[in-house]
């Protein structure tokens, strides 16, 4: 490990003599190369950003005027040069550097504005293999680190934001200060570590490699909070790089600003409705603490809404409302006549914004679409040390994967429910039960220790708003390991019984069913949520 070396301290200010600027993002570039001209300082810059600031009539020089090398190799190799490193990494005020630096005819650089080839749009473009490996940038991640590492006397920028901030200091007082060339420093190396991780992403999936020795996530900040989960947690938001449709590209249209719960909770509500596909109907889902406290399709939008609610209203007080298709008037006055955290659809009428707005606390948010349920993509959990990664449950069943076990074979209509019901099971938190008929959830448990609990949990919730069991499908996203739980729902009234299978108990548990005549079948699909 190198030992740190005897320099003298940074100092505070450092007028701004020498940029270098090279940019794929070519946004208020030729505003930002005025003022720095303005200012009387040299710009030195590479190809396309030099032509674009040259035909603006603004002086700036070309790299190879420093370097003495000509581009090469298809622009490939043109500021990897010690003459642009040593301007960038010499400390002006260490003797040997100032040394080197006078010997070898290396002019200092104060200000580097760099943002990098467009990797991830290109990988997001659905590019071919050979172009997303053209678009991996070499130099430009090389001089924003040499300028972060050499914050002391340079400012390192990597988006206009940043050479705006740097603008507004030297018009204030002339020079970069040191607390914003450590603040930028940062956030360069935290771009660059973004890059990274998405071109080792990118190659990992190239390759198959589902489990590379290393695996880097990034994000970009989308918004702090004022608490996280509880009030003493500290929380932030952060968007992955083209993100799927969803709660991150989602566009608020009015209400306070998200919570850490809120965007927890309406993530599940959007992943679950996002099974329902808007050709076949309208589909409305509520959710509470990420679970579902009611789902139902409908004829109408409202019709889908109200049989949610019937579900458990009492629940759905504070919850998140999720619909699978443009949210009309009719529909936003029915959810707002009890308290609603947030609703979020792929779209809004103009009537359905203007009640909203008479309720300016609740969250509507729009997104456009609905994402693919079947996309491949990961999720994360921390744990104590780590992270656990694993790919997205994109399960799903029809009617040729159900496999009957029983002697009674389920009727067309009890096949559709059982295939509803495990539907929203894979959304319950585990271990989870549904009870569904006719498109709508009847009864819901979720999480509880054992199976045959949220059986009887669900049977209540259903028991207290009136709805009858009587002939329902009932889901479990589990085997049942005994008949206690199978015998719970069939107690309360279903006839038809959709589970993995896979158990030791399953001939116990298929006696079991036979003994009561429900039709039972096996998916040889599990779908735990923890």
């Amino acid at each position: 490990m190198p030992a740190a070396p005897d320099f003298p301290p940074a100092p505070d200010l450092v007028k701004v003599r020498r940029a270098l600027i090279s940019v794929s993002d070519k946004t208020g570039l030729v505003e930002a190369a005025k003022a720095l001209a303005a200012m009387g300082v040299e710009l030195v810059s590479t190809g396309g950003t030099r032509k674009a600031i040259a035909d603006a009539g603004v002086p700036v020089k070309d790299i190879s005027d420093l370097t003495g090398f000509p581009e090469m190799m298809d622009g490939r190799v043109k500021t990897l040069h010690p003459i642009v490193h040593g301007g960038l990494l010499g400390v002006r005020d260490a003797p040997e550097h100032k040394a080197a630096m006078e010997a070898h005819g290396i002019g200092a650089i104060d200000l580097v504005y760099v943002n990098l080839y467009p990797f991830e749009q290109t990988v997001a473009g659905g590019a071919d293999y050979d172009t997303c490996v053209e678009n991996i940038d070499i130099g430009g991640p090389a001089m924003i680190r040499s300028a972060a590492k050499n914050h002391g006397y340079v400012a390192v920028c990597t988006a206009p934001s940043d050479i705006a901030e740097v603008l507004a200091a030297m018009e204030a007082g002339g020079a970069t200060p040191l607390s914003l060339r450590k603040t930028l420093a940062a956030r360069a190396y935290a771009r660059t570590a973004a890059y990274d991780a998405a071109i080792s992403a990118w190659f990992a999936n190239a390759l198959g490699d589902a489990a590379p020795t290393r695996k880097a996530i990034a994000g970009e900040l989308a918004q702090t909070m004022r608490y996280g989960e509880n009030p003493h947690q500290a929380a932030a938001f952060y968007r992955f790089p083209n993100p799927r449709t969803g709660v991150a590209t989602a566009r608020q249209l009015q209400g306070k600003e998200l919570s850490y719960n809120n965007i927890n909770d309406t993530d599940a509500a959007f992943e679950l409705i996002a099974e329902f596909d808007p050709a076949a109907g309208p589909a409305c889902a509520i959710i509470k603490h990420a679970n579902p406290c009611g789902v139902a399709t409908g004829s109408s939008l409202l019709e889908a809404y109200e049989r949610a609610l019937a579900c458990d209203p009492t629940s759905a007080f504070g919850g998140i409302v999720a619909m699978n298709s443009r949210l009309d008037a009719a529909t936003a006055a029915k959810a707002l006549e009890i308290f609603t955290e947030v609703v979020i659809a792929p779209d809004a009428d103009e009537d359905a914004v203007e009640l909203f707005r008479k309720k300016k606390n609740v969250r509507l948010l729009v997104t456009g679409g609905l994402p693919d349920p079947m996309a491949a993509g990961d999720t994360f959990k921390s744990v104590a040390g780590g992270f656990l990664v694993q790919s997205r449950d994109t399960a799903r069943l029809t009617s040729l994967d159900l496999k009957v076990v029983t002697k009674r074979t389920p009727t067309d209509a009890e096949i559709r429910d059982m295939l509803f019901a495990f539907t929203i099971a894979k959304h319950v938190k585990s271990n989870a039960i549904v009870y569904a008929k006719n498109g709508q959830t009847l009864g819901v448990g979720a999480g509880q220790m054992n199976r045959k609990d949220s059986a009887r949990i669900a049977a209540l919730r259903a028991a207290d708003f009136g709805l009858d069991l009587k002939g329902s499908a009932c889901a479990s996203e589990a085997f049942f390991p005994f008949p206690d739980g199978l015998l719970q729902a069939a107690d309360a009234g279903c006839t038809a019984v959709i589970q993995p299978g896979g158990s030791i108990g399953d001939p116990a548990v298929i006696a079991a069913a036979d003994e009561r005549g429900l039709a039972m079948v096996f998916t040889g699909v599990r779908v735990f949520r923890h």
